[in-house]
Formats: C-alpha cells, sequence, structure tokens
C-alpha cells in the first residue's frame, strides 16, 4: 500500500523529445515555466494562509477560556515539531517526486484539516490535528524549490528564488488582514474555515497548472535548453555522468556548513515565529490597539518582507556575485535593531511602532531568502536541493517549536485576568528571548562567510 502511495507521487518517466525545432520547443519551453513559477509562487502563499491563522484565532480562544497560553504554546509547538521533520523528510523526497502532484495534494490536506478545526474545542484533539496540518503543510516550500531547480538554470535561480520567497509574506499578509477581519466580524471559528475554503479552492487550480520535470514534458534539462552548466561538478545535473540522488543528497549531510546554517535559521526562526504567533497579542494587551488595528499594523510586516524576499536575490545576484554572506550580515542586525526598537518603544508611538514593525519585515523577508534555503542550496548538487531544503527547514521548525513552548511557558505564568475576563501577559521574558536568538543567529551565520560547494 504505502509503495503505491510513493509510486503514485514520484517523477514520470522521461519522454522522447517533443520537437527538433528550437522555436517550438522554446515556445512550450516557456509557457511551462511561466506556468509553473506563478503556480509555486501563489501557491505556497495559500501554506501560510492556513498556518499563521492559528495567531490570528489565539487571544478570542484565550479569552474566551477555550485554552490557555500555555496550551496554546504547546499546540503551536505541536505542528512546529511534526513540521521540522516532516521538512526533513519531505524534502529527501521532493528530489523524486512529481511535484504537480505532491503539493497539490498537501495544500488540500492542510485545507480539510483547517476546515475540522474549526468544530473541535478539545485541547488533545486540536492539538493532534494541528500536528496533523504542520505535516501537510512540511511538504510546501521543498517541491517549491525543487520545481524552481528543474526549471531555472543556476544563473536564474537566485532571482526567481527571491521572487518566489514574497510567496510567505502575500500568505502572511493575507492571514493577517483578510483572517483577522473575519475573526473579528465573526468568531474565531472562521480563522480556520475561511482559510480552509480558500486553500481547497488554491490546491484544485495547483493540480492544473504544476508541472512534474521539464524531461518528462519531452522537453531538454534546464542546464541543456539554456546552456548555462553550473562551474562546479558540485552542481553537475544531467551533463556527463549524472551521480545517483541518493549520493549528492548525503554529500548534503556530511557538509558542515549546511548544518550551521541550519542552526542559523532555526535562531532566526525563533524570532520570526516570535512575532508571527505572538505579536497580535503582543499589540493588543502591552500597546492597547484592537484586534483589527493590530491586524493592519502587522500587514505592514509581510509587505516590506515581500520587498525584502523580492530584492534578496536580485541584490545578491548582481552585486555580489551570487554571494550571500554580505547582505545576510546587514540584514541580520536590522533585524535585531527592529526587534530592540519594537519593545522599547513606548505605547501610543503608532509611526514609531510602524517603523520597527517594517523594518523587521524587511530583515525578514530578505532573511528567509538567504537562511531558509538559498545559502545552503548554493552549496549542495543540483538534484539534491530538496535536501538541503529539508535539512534546513527541519532545524528551521524544531527553532519555532521551541520558541512557541518557551514563548506560552512565559506569558501564562505572569497572566492577570481583568474585570472584564480579558487577560493580559507581561512580554518582556518573551521580547529578550527572541531578540537574543536573533543574535546569535547573526553570530552563527559569520562562521560560514568562506563555505563553497564541496567539489
Amino acid at each position: 500500500m504505502f509503495q503505491k502511495v510513493l509510486d503514485f507521487f514520484k517523477t514520470g518517466p522521461d519522454r522522447p523529445p517533443i520537437s527538433d525545432d528550437p522555436k517550438i520547443i522554446a515556445k512550450i519551453y516557456e509557457r511551462k515555466r511561466w506556468s509553473v513559477f506563478l503556480s509555486v509562487t501563489f501557491g505556497y502563499a495559500f501554506f501560510y494562509v492556513t498556518r499563521i491563522n492559528l495567531a490570528v484565532a489565539k487571544k478570542p480562544m484565550i479569552d474566551e477560556d477555550i485554552f490557555n497560553a500555555t496550551e496554546m504554546g504547546i499546540i503551536g509547538s505541536s505542528m512546529f515539531i511534526v513540521y521540522a521533520f516532516g521538512k526533513l523528510f519531505n524534502g529527501f523526497l521532493s528530489d523524486r517526486a512529481n511535484i504537480r502532484r505532491f503539493m497539490s495534494f498537501a495544500l488540500m490536506g492542510a485545507a480539510l484539516v483547517n476546515l475540522a478545526l474549526g468544530f473541535v474545542e478539545w485541547f488533545g484533539v486540536f492539538a493532534v490535528l494541528w500536528g496533523l496540518n504542520g505535516w501537510f503543510l512540511s511538504i510546501g516550500s521543498a517541491p517549491s524549490v525543487v520545481c524552481l531547480s528543474r526549471w531555472f538554470s543556476p544563473k536564474e535561480m537566485g532571482t526567481r528564488y527571491g521572487i518566489w520567497s514574497v510567496s510567505h509574506s502575500m500568505g502572511e499578509g493575507a492571514t493577517f488582514l483578510i483572517t483577522a477581519t473575519l475573526v473579528s466580524a465573526i468568531g474565531w471559528r472562521w480563522g480556520f474555515w475561511g482559510p480552509g475554503l480558500l486553500s481547497a479552492a488554491a490546491a484544485l487550480i495547483l493540480l492544473k497548472t504544476l508541472q512534474d520535470r521539464p524531461q518528462t514534458c519531452g522537453l531538454p534539462s534546464v542546464n541543456e535548453y539554456k546552456n548555462d552548466w553550473p562551474e562546479t561538478p558540485a552542481n553537475t545535473d544531467t551533463k556527463g555522468a549524472a551521480r545517483k540522488v541518493w549520493q549528492m543528497q548525503v554529500e548534503v549531510l556530511k557538509n558542515p556548513a549546511i548544518w550551521v546554517l541550519g542552526l542559523a535559521s532555526a535562531n532566526m526562526y525563533v524570532a520570526r515565529y516570535g512575532v508571527n504567533n505572538w505579536a497580535m497579542m503582543y499589540l493588543q494587551e502591552t500597546k492597547s490597539y484592537s484586534m483589527v488595528e493590530a491586524g493592519a499594523m502587522l500587514g505592514l510586516y509581510p509587505v516590506f518582507a515581500l520587498g525584502g524576499s523580492l530584492l534578496s536575490g536580485i541584490i545578491s545576484d548582481r552585486f555580489f556575485n551570487a554571494r550571500r554572506n554580505v547582505p545576510a550580515l546587514v540584514l541580520g542586525l536590522l533585524q535585531v535593531g527592529s526587534l530592540v526598537a519594537l519593545w522599547v518603544i513606548p505605547p501610543g508611538n503608532k509611526a514609531l511602532d510602524m517603523a520597527a514593525i517594517s523594518a523587521f519585515g524587511l530583515a525578514m523577508g530578505a532573511l528567509l531568502v538567504y537562511l531558509g534555503g538559498l545559502m545552503a542550496v548554493d552549496l549542495s548538487p543540483k538534484r539534491a536541493a530538496g535536501a538541503a531544503m529539508g535539512v534546513i527547514g527541519m532545524f528551521s521548525y524544531i527553532g519555532a517549536a521551541i520558541q512557541d513552548t518557551i514563548t506560552g511557558a512565559l506569558l501564562n505564568r505572569t497572566a492577570v485576568v481583568l474585570e472584564n475576563g480579558q487577560k493580559l501577559h507581561d512580554f518582556d521574558g518573551a521580547m529578550i528571548f527572541w531578540i537574543s536568538c536573533s543574535g546569535l543567529s547573526v553570530l552563527l551565520t559569520l562562521t560560514v562567510w568562506r563555505a563553497k560547494p564541496r567539489l
């Protein structure tokens, strides 16, 4: 049974060339490349719509005594732990997968789980379902990057990866704005039903618009099509005698620089999901914003993150010869400074809060490109891009899981119930935790400053 499932999702066989005419090949290739690129960019955004929605529903659920902050932290960690190991497992599978089937079925699974979550008020059941949601969501990023690496050449990859990374911000922006409006107007359950319905529709579209490898469509490999062969044997795809995928994946596991980048990303993700999962509460409780105001304020974060993601690959490709270390250092320091600013700015200074959140978004958008995968993919064989994303993803979401548990516990220790039934929490300990991990991420990134692909 399990083998039949694997066979269904594995990449198809190579087909005979569709044509000998270069013009016909180019016409078909470019149409499919645009279909793939737009599909993974917009499609991956919906993996965030069904992930960040808990952050929006969190305070109403706490105020209604459905769960407390500690339980919310455990629920969040349940998804991230499953997500972390799912990223590793599914990253390795992605190198062998039919991305059209793999990614679209995963998004449909997440949509169905979210629809079910809107009916659940029992802690154990909610935690299990949220963890299952994490498994489906863990399939999103590695197939996206594998798909890009199959359809775009090495010299195009940094720019395309950076543009694809705006999908994080699009999904987060939709959640903070649209889902917050839904929850504020008609209750926390629609924080799950709304994203579930939207993601189900998106999954059906992906099943039509995504593609498997070019060779399964009767097209040449992208390296042959663009005549863009990597300079280092470490990135050899089909030119010459290609090594087995598994051997190239083992090379990823043996590269210490990738493990260090994983630890740096884990600490960066502490700050990322500290803001994603708890900033709605922080702004409401510490700075007296309403839910809609907090959602609008946090809507700036993904807008600027989109800009950071969009520019990151282009800047590093064109101005730093595809090296990411200098911009990664600058943006890492900006992230630390913006968190400190958000913490120390007193209530009532909306313009300063907006500036801090915008700076954080700009830095985070770029760091998601560099530390969240691109630097590791640069150091890996082309056919093992999924494995590299899997290792980075595993570390990243272990960091996110640790963050949710620790943050929830820190906040629950300081919970105070007001006369109107609302709960307030002291965020100082959580802020110190997020800022410290953000600084550690910068230091770890510096240790791989001169890392290069292993031959």
